[in-house]
């Protein structure tokens, strides 16, 4: 019978206790939760996993060989009609096999079989050895023995040597004996009641109690479980199945190793808690951080709202901006509408409105950047100082600093680049957004229109002039000469009318938009800010991870401690 039939319940509830102690272990190294001494696994193996030690007494030949072969269903012990067993024998696990001799009358037989991890068995040379030494060995394994078993032959189950050793048992050691009725294949059912009914009587005499009694065939346990799953009759008659069962009980039901169990079960309850607390502390902690780190966001998001606050002075300063590049465009206008310059634009095309547009853009699009730049450097002034103070706090809250691979400085000045560039193209898109140059090229067309009028009647009137010359006619060429000359004179005063108002009106239609560019590129700014300390904020990545991965890190961990509790309480419930 295989050590996993021989109380299956107790190595299960062992074995879980054991993992789960290892669990606990790893968990408890993984939390840096501090356990002492107490909680090893080299402690639990020396605890738990001591074998359980079984006792074998009986006479010599009474059939103890022939018991331990049927239970290994191996010949273990060598079986003979005289007596094979001149020594005490302790059987114990051990590979390779080997016998050491530790006294001339104790030996240790070391065998690779898995039944002896767990069960050690100590066979007797006889209760009625003439070999002195023999019983005094015998009764230092007694008191530390979890089951005694005292084999006697059918044949003559009264031996007196037997028999005294039993009446010399301590009281503690009553509950962990068993008698064992051997050769039980030599008699009938009815001679083995009558039997075990003697051996209860004596029992009574001798001790006050009757240990359970059963009734076996060595011979035929062994040859059944040699022979395999086809000799499942003769294993039942062998009386076996219920002597192994009781062994199987009594390892289960062991006051001792339940006790065990249950301490161990404690020590790992115990250092569960102190698991829990640790990993709670840690959790606190992260929580701790996470509000840390959110209130360094909050404090970033409150430089933003101080520098949006300032935005009316700010855009009372481009509106300034504003006025004076209107004024000067105004004049570059009415340079560009000079008389020369406008009738030599009725030949080559007028593009004074485009020209201007682009012009004034330019002009603003720059002063513009000149007034973001100067704001630039104030945000990055803030920036820096706050940077300044931040890595102490983040070291002191956190335990970690931030990153440093990348230069604040340089992120700063990169972020200030993108916020000027972000206003200047704002700037940009909000006056073509006004259409400045729409009601000038009106205004252009008809000035132009009319100054191609009178041009042309100017030329047309001096061709005709010279015409009349060719042909001789004494008065007409100055006739023609003098309307020309009054054409290019009424197109000159128009130019200079026209000019006059077509520059007023651009300025006055300019000087009217102004709030509205203002307000336009309020928006716009406050975009520019939030994107400005979007970038500045990327600085705390490194925090965001380092809190990140904490928390990866816990969760699997709770996890864990959630598994080992559960396991723990169904052991609980087991034992």
């Amino acid at each position: 019978m295989s050590q996993a039939n021989f109380g299956e319940r107790y190595f299960a509830s062992r074995e879980r206790i054991s993992q789960v102690v290892g669990g606990i272990i790893n968990l408890a190294r993984d939390t840096d939760t501090s356990l002492g001494d107490s909680l090893t696994a080299a402690a639990v193996q020396n605890d738990l996993g001591a074998p359980f030690l079984f006792i074998v007494c009986g006479e010599v030949n009474a059939g103890k060989s022939s018991l331990l072969n049927g239970l290994f269903g191996r010949e273990l012990c060598k079986v003979n009609i005289l007596p094979e067993t001149d020594r005490v024998i302790w059987y114990r696990y051990g590979s390779p096999p080997s016998d050491v001799v530790t006294t001339p009358l104790l030996q240790e037989r070391f065998r690779p079989i898995e039944f002896l991890r767990d069960f050690n068995l100590v066979d007797t040379p006889g209760t009625n050895s003439i070999v002195k030494g023999h019983q005094e060995i015998t009764q230092r394994f007694l008191p530390v023995a979890d089951l005694i078993l005292f084999v006697f032959p059918v044949t003559n189950p009264w031996g007196a040597a037997t028999w005294n050793l039993i009446s010399s048992l301590p009281a503690d050691c009553h509950a962990r004996v068993a008698f064992i009725i051997q050769q039980a294949d030599q008699r009938d059912s009815a001679d083995l009641k009558i039997i075990a009914e003697h051996m209860s009587e004596l029992s009574v005499q001798k001790i006050g109690v009757i240990p359970p009694i059963f009734a076996v065939s060595g011979k035929m346990a062994y040859e059944a479980k040699r022979a395999g799953a086809f000799a499942g009759h003769a294993f039942e008659e062998s009386g076996f199945p219920a002597f192994e069962d009781f062994i199987s009980r009594r390892v289960c039901d062991s006051p001792e190793r339940r006790a065990a169990l249950q301490t161990w079960r404690g020590h790992a309850s115990a250092a569960l808690r102190k698991i829990e607390d640790r990993i709670e502390d840690q959790t606190r902690a992260l929580g701790d951080q996470n509000r840390f780190l959110a209130s360094l966001e909050d404090e970033i998001d409150e430089m933003r709202e101080r520098l949006v606050a300032r935005l009316p002075r700010h855009l009372a300063g481009v509106a300034e901006v504003f006025e004076t590049e209107a004024v000067w465009v105004t004049r570059s206008l009415r340079k560009s509408l000079g008389i020369i310059r406008s009738v030599f634009r009725i030949f080559v095309g007028d593009r004074t409105g485009s020209l201007i547009e682009s012009l004034f853009i330019d002009r603003l699009r720059t002063a513009v950047e000149a007034v973001a730049e100067s704001d630039g450097a104030d945000i990055v002034a803030a920036c820096r100082s706050h940077w300044t103070e931040l890595d102490t706090r983040v070291r002191e809250a956190i335990g970690t600093g931030v990153d440093g691979s990348e230069p604040i400085d340089e992120n700063l000045a990169q972020a200030r680049r993108r916020f000027v560039q972000r206003i200047g193209r704002a700037a940009q898109q909000g006056i073509n957004n006004l259409h400045v140059r729409k009601e000038l090229e009106v205004d252009l067309r008809r000035r132009n229109l009319a100054l191609k009028s009178f041009t042309a009647t100017t030329l047309l009137s001096l061709i005709v002039a010279a015409t009349c010359g060719i042909f001789g006619f004494p008065w007409l060429p100055w006739l023609f000469c003098s309307i020309a000359a009054l054409f290019a004179f009424g197109g000159a005063i128009i130019a200079l009318l026209t000019r006059r108002r077509i520059a007023r009106d651009f300025q006055s239609s300019l000087l009217d938009t102004c709030g509205a560019f203002a307000e336009t590129l309020r928006a716009d700014y406050e975009d520019a800010l939030r994107i400005f300390f979007q970038d500045y904020t990327t600085c705390l990545n490194s925090i965001r991870k380092h809190l990140a991965k904490e928390k990866l890190a816990i969760e699997p961990k709770l996890s864990r401690w959630h598994e080992l509790f559960l396991t723990l309480k169904s052991i609980e419930q087991d034992l």
